[in-house]
């Protein structure tokens, strides 16, 4: 089988050919070592080989973009010139454009070489240790794989960036089940790039299966109140990213229906807050070293000290709103502890509840949101009381930043984002029965 540089090399070629002198282009292979274990038991295992090849061209300011899974000749031939075709009727735009030369590099990072059989036996290890330490636990799936990625990305600038990486991933759904009752389910997903330690001890699983189990037995939670929601760091990030989808992505901005619009280098959340997409932090497994349009990357801080430092924008976007682009494409969330253990926080709080998973629609425009709390506990008087059902939480994503309680010392890494349990305040609260949307 071909290189995938000679690969690349033919694209090159394919497009100088067609007259394209501005184009970028990536070229990937892909190995993907999987088990899966359903009820408990192992259900397959399989090796699968993946190759891709993404091309974006532009012909008269007029874009064009395709992808394909194959790397042969005619296909290849046959990709260039549906991607022209594809650009040839677009509608002209002087905002398209890719990143000048960069100097290439080439990127190592994770465990490229897997090795199967220490997987093998960590991932027995975790079914074992779950059914030992957390027998009223159905695993409803357990999917977990290596992935060996090797990727060449080039544009007609003369731009080169290959990528040599490979990470364990983990991924289980799971519920709490004793005689009769359930729970809702859950998930945990954990990336590594390490067999060093048994998997169990990764991210926060241990502790997400003992909260599981424990909301076997919930608690009434009745009426409606004005309270203090804590988020764990896997609901926190859920939080984000729809905080980042409302107020700082490409399309609300193009759109001009950010409510940030104007609030570069602003207050917009308490100056406790410091959230940064940080891909290059050594805590975030195998993150991008390049945006997608051809810029070296580069960590940067998305809100400091309370201040909206940048937004998150494609150079097409940047270009049309007379804006900067983001420093990278990642969404590799590092928020860093605060002063406040776990423990004191919740000793704190004289009413509320701590929100394991948020089951609800898009947040609108301005930053409403209003949904389910699952996997749920109720906080009284600094006590968690037990886990509760049925409650409705909403309030405003905007707002929420800005009435901070506290920060865990404690932070949780995953592989994919590094969160502490964070507290705000200002959030109603509804029990059984209680409209949540009535203020």
């Amino acid at each position: 089988m071909e290189d995938i540089r000679q690969i690349a090399e033919k694209v090159k070629t394919s497009l100088e050919a067609a007259g394209v002198s501005k184009a970028q282009y990536t070229v990937g292979e892909k190995e993907t070592h999987e088990f899966n274990v359903d009820g408990g038991e192992f259900s397959l295992f399989r090796t699968l080989f993946d190759h891709s090849v993404a091309i974006t061209a532009y012909k008269d300011q007029k874009k064009g973009t395709i992808a394909i899974n194959s790397f042969e000749e005619k296909a290849l031939k046959e990709a260039v010139e549906e991607c022209i075709k594809s650009a040839q009727s677009g509608i002209a735009d002087e905002a398209y454009d890719i990143a000048p030369r960069q100097e290439p590099e080439c990127f190592r990072d994770g465990a490229y070489e897997p090795d199967i059989d220490l997987f093998f036996e960590r991932t027995k290890e975790l079914m074992r240790q779950i059914k030992e330490r957390h027998p009223r636990i159905l695993m409803e799936q357990m999917i977990v794989h290596h992935d060996k990625v090797h990727v060449i990305y080039q544009n007609t600038n003369g731009t080169e960036f290959e990528t040599y990486k490979g990470s364990y991933a983990i991924s289980l759904m799971y519920s709490g089940h004793e005689g009769e009752v359930s729970t809702s389910f859950f998930g945990t997903d954990i990336l590594t790039d390490s067999l060093d330690r048994p998997f169990m001890e990764l991210g926060s699983l241990e502790k997400d299966l003992a909260d599981v189990e424990a909301q076997l037995s919930t608690v009434p939670m009745t009426g409606k109140f004005e309270g203090t929601v804590v988020l764990p760091p896997s609901s926190l990030a859920s939080f984000l990213y729809s905080i980042l989808g409302n107020f700082v992505s490409d399309g609300v901005i193009l759109e001009k229906t950010s409510i940030w619009l104007d609030k570069l280098q602003q207050k917009v959340a308490d100056e406790r807050i410091t959230l940064s997409i940080s891909p290059e932090d050594p805590r975030i497994v195998c993150g991008p070293h390049y945006t997608g349009d051809g810029f070296r990357g580069r960590d940067y801080d998305l809100i400091k000290d309370g201040v909206l430092q940048s937004f998150m924008l494609s150079l097409y976007v940047a270009n049309k709103a007379g804006l900067s682009p983001a420093a990278n494409s990642a969404y590799s969330l590092v928020m860093e502890g605060g002063d406040v253990a776990y423990e004191d926080m919740i000793k704190d709080i004289k009413k509320g509840i701590i929100v394991g998973r948020f089951s609800g629609g898009q947040p609108s425009t301005n930053g409403d949101f209003s949904g389910v709390a699952k996997n749920s506990f109720l906080v009284e008087d600094g006590q968690i009381k037990g886990a509760i059902s049925e409650t409705m939480i909403n309030g405003n994503l905007a707002e929420l930043l800005n009435h901070l309680v506290a920060i865990s010392k404690e932070t949780v890494a995953d592989g994919s984002t590094v969160l502490p349990y964070v507290a705000f305040d200002g959030v109603v609260i509804s029990g059984k029965g209680e409209p949540a949307d009535e203020q």
